[in-house]
């Protein structure tokens, strides 16, 4: 059994809660009184897709191939220090989230095999102390800028390092109870990355996923439990079985290509069986157009859904391309990071 001490940040704790369709922190709404071109801004939870805060590699025969350019070397710690020196920046442009995953999410963008070993969890369901110490500087750094992290358990791809379904109903215990045992108070998790793409274990695909969503539900300590939910794949709707029980719901726009279909999707989710007022999320989109009046942002933002901006290098692009592709660049420092965040930080008003 790893045991892994806890030590409560000595800052203040940041509290995030959902009331109806509204994410406030702190006990204010968030973005208040905000809108942008007469849409209410008021209540969202803008972010963008960073699930490579902890990420390493633990299979020796892959690790060269996310050396950095100017050490020829892969390094865990400098990343996710990286990651941490660029948080206030992001919120200083109005990014009050950002997805991070505890088994990371494709280092190449899009990835059909997946060779390399990136888990946070041992075979077992155990944590990692590594993985859970860089976990915590970025968490630590996100409660004193007053951010709210979307923490995602597993990925496709990854699932597989655990070897039955009790080290994944394990795995989940230990994490939602090591975020009790920091007292951390401002994170949303997510289950699964896409919960209905290329899975192994059966409580991670769509027929089953929501019994893991309740199990997270129910583990409180002191009357508090974290907001659980979990994604699909591009363009699908949520089930019932998932909007029953989850606090949020996460939709993804990648192949929405049609901006006019973001809206349609929002309203869809609204018609599925279950479905409450809550908050709706996209926390995963690669369209761009930041610079044309109507792009997949503007058009969440329209439905008043929440964004999420994904981002890799794609083939032949520099490294300070892309949130996705390991090595990352971290800061806002590409032409199309540079887009985003100037749209973001305008339509937020920060």
């Amino acid at each position: 059994m790893v045991i892994i001490l806890s030590i409560t940040p000595s800052f203040g704790q940041t509290k995030v809660k959902i009331k109806g369709e509204k994410f406030y922190i702190n006990g204010k709404v968030t973005y208040s009184g905000q809108k942008w071109k007469g849409h209410k801004i008021e209540g969202l939870l803008m972010n963008s897709r960073m699930v490579q805060g902890v990420f390493d590699d633990l299979n020796s025969e892959t690790i060269e191939k996310w050396e950095y350019p100017d050490t020829g070397k892969w390094d865990a710690d400098r990343n996710t220090a990286e990651f941490v020196k660029n948080m206030a920046d992001w919120k200083a442009h109005g990014l009050l989230s950002f997805t991070i995953n505890l088994q990371g999410g494709s280092p190449e963008g899009y990835s059909k095999n997946q060779p390399w070993h990136n888990s946070a969890f041992t075979a077992q369901g155990e944590l990692r102390p590594a993985y859970m110490n860089r976990l915590k500087k970025i968490l630590d750094e996100a409660n004193r800028l007053d951010m709210v992290p979307i923490l995602g358990l597993f990925y496709f791809g990854q699932d597989q390092r655990l070897e039955d379904e009790a080290a994944v109903i394990r795995a989940v215990d230990l994490a939602i109870n090591w975020l009790h045992d920091h007292n951390y108070k401002n994170v949303l998790i997510e289950i699964n990355n896409e919960c209905n793409v290329r899975y192994s274990h059966e409580i991670l695909k769509p027929e089953r996923v929501h019994e893991l969503i309740s199990k997270a539900k129910a583990i409180e300590r002191d009357g508090f439990r974290y907001y659980i939910s979990t994604s699909y794949g591009g363009g699908f709707i949520p089930l019932p079985n998932v909007v029953a029980v989850a606090d949020f719901i996460l939709l993804h726009g990648n192949g929405v290509s049609e901006p006019e279909k973001i809206g349609e999707m929002v309203a869809e989710t609204k018609k599925v069986k279950g479905y409450h007022k809550m908050p709706i999320l996209f926390n995963e989109d690669d369209h761009f157009d930041f610079d044309k009046d109507i792009n997949n942002l503007t058009a969440s933002v329209a439905a008043y859904a929440s964004w999420g901006y994904f981002d890799f290098r794609k083939k032949g692009e520099a490294f300070e391309v892309g949130y996705q592709s390991v090595p990352v660049d971290w800061s806002i420092s590409s032409d199309r990071k540079k887009a985003f965040f100037n749209l973001l930080k305008d339509i937020t008003g920060y």
